[in-house]
């Protein structure tokens, strides 16, 4: 009798193994796939963070710069109409970087953003009432060129926090 049942216990084991190979083939299949997804979910996130790092970058240097510039132009006498539109565009530019920015950014970095954004809105606003002849006694271009410098450590502290966010440590 042991024989028989150590028989019968050997078929239902072989049985229920060429039933069950498949479902754990499958099951192991799908869980392999499911990781694939996550690393694949994870890349893309990290590129369109990186993306939207180096566009908000390049835009804020950008608009920092040709602020700069346009105060220097006010100060000497030479702006022109094709300045004011180069940063009207830039400014733009830069807004828009920001606001795709919002969707895939942490918030760390959108308040370093916005530190730097007040900066460079005040030499903006700064410049345009300077042009329109519609600036306070006491504000200059210099004044102005003055508190825009304040636009650079801002700078950096936002390059570094978006350095830092995708992992690059010095």
């Amino acid at each position: 009798m042991g024989v028989a049942i150590a028989a019968m216990v050997t078929a239902v084991v072989g049985v229920l193994g060429t039933l069950l190979a498949p479902l754990i083939a499958q099951r192991s299949a799908a869980a392999q796939r499911a990781q694939e997804t996550v690393e694949t979910d994870r890349r893309r996130t990290f590129e369109e963070r990186r993306a939207a790092y180096t566009a908000m970058n390049r835009a804020s240097r950008q608009f920092h710069t040709l602020l700069k510039d346009a105060l220097h132009r006010l100060r000497d006498g030479v702006y022109t109409p094709e300045d004011r539109a180069l940063v009207e565009e830039t400014r733009r530019d830069y807004r828009d970087r920001y606001a795709e920015a919002q969707m895939i950014v942490p918030q760390r970095i959108l308040e370093a953003s916005r530190d730097l954004n007040s900066v460079l809105a005040a030499a903006d606003a700064a410049a345009k009432r300077l042009d329109r002849g519609v600036a306070p006694h006491a504000e200059s271009p210099e004044t102005a060129l003055s508190d825009l410098q304040a636009a650079e450590p801002k700078l950096t502290a936002l390059h570094l926090l978006m350095r830092l966010d995708l992992g690059i440590e010095d």
